[in-house]
């Protein structure tokens, strides 16, 4: 017996959407700051890559939110930076906005006590970051 296609495209979409994405871990985190983070931060994160003489703002050392946060990685305020305001002058803003070229896959973060759509790559960079912290 074969089913109308119509039929099993509802099914399938049901099926999918109970389905819970894998969250991302911290080598996804670590290849993304590897490739995107390092000439500014450095490969130890510690604002000390081969660019940061060149910029008018020294790189933050990255390892130090923590301690700069009362000992809590300040995950939502790092998310909301890296990620980019939309409304924020982008001549002001020396890191690039990374977020809004990744919507489309997005898994769900724990900020604050609220589940919220977050970035795949930009979930792993926080796992990575929370990781590093001394």
């Amino acid at each position: 017996m074969r089913l109308p296609l119509i039929t099993l495209v509802p099914c399938v979409l049901a099926i999918a959407a109970c389905v819970e994405p894998t969250m991302p871990e911290r080598p996804e985190g670590a290849a993304f700051f590897a490739e995107n983070c390092t000439a500014c931060h450095g490969t130890s994160a510690r604002g000390d890559g081969p660019l940061a003489g060149n910029l008018t703002t020294t790189p933050p050392d990255l390892t130090l939110l923590s301690r700069n946060n009362d000992g809590r990685f300040p995950q939502t305020k790092t998310l909301a930076y890296i990620y980019g305001d939309p409304q924020e002058n982008h001549l002001t803003r020396v890191m690039p906005n990374f977020g809004k070229d990744m919507a489309l896959d997005l898994v769900p973060v724990d900020l604050d006590g609220q589940l919220t759509p977050t970035p795949r790559v930009l979930a792993a960079l926080l796992v990575y970051l929370e990781s590093i912290q001394r």
